[in-house]
C-alpha cells in the first residue's frame, strides 16, 4: 500500500491527499509528529533520494534552528532531521521501498504509475 508521511495541518499534505483522493488511489497517512520515522528509515530514504531532497531548507523549522549557519555534516543533519521531523520536505510518499519527495503533479503521477 502507498504510504503518505507528513503533518496533518500542512497545506501541501492536504493538496497531496486531495490529489490521491481525486484519483481514487488508496493510501495510509502517517503524521510524523505523532509517529516519527526512525533514524534508520530516514537514513534509507536519504540514501535513495538524497539528503538535499529530503530536507526542507525553506521551512520555518530549518530557519528557526539556524541550520544553515551551523553547517552540519550529513550525519548531524540526519540526526537533526530525526529530532525535528517537521523539516522533512513534504509530501513524502513510500511504495514498495521506493520514495517520492515533494509536490510536483507530473513527477507524482509518474511515481504512482510505477506502483
Amino acid at each position: 500500500m502507498l504510504t503518505l508521511y507528513g503533518i496533518s495541518n500542512c497545506d501541501t499534505i492536504r493538496k497531496t491527499r486531495r490529489f490521491l483522493d481525486d484519483r481514487a488511489i488508496p493510501y495510509q497517512f502517517i503524521d510524523v509528529r505523532k509517529t516519527p520515522l526512525s533514524l534508520e528509515k530516514l537514513t534509507r530514504i536519504s540514501a535513495q533520494v538524497g539528503l538535499d531532497v529530503l530536507v526542507n531548507r525553506r521551512g520555518q523549522t530549518y530557519r528557526k534552528l539556524k541550520i544553515k549557519e551551523r553547517n552540519p555534516n550529513e550525519t548531524e543533519l540526519l540526526r537533526l532531521l530525526h529530532r525535528e521531523q517537521a523539516m522533512i520536505r513534504r509530501p513524502l510518499l513510500e511504495y514498495d521501498n521506493r520514495y517520492h519527495v515533494g509536490y510536483d503533479e507530473e513527477a507524482l503521477s509518474h511515481f504512482l504509475q510505477n506502483r
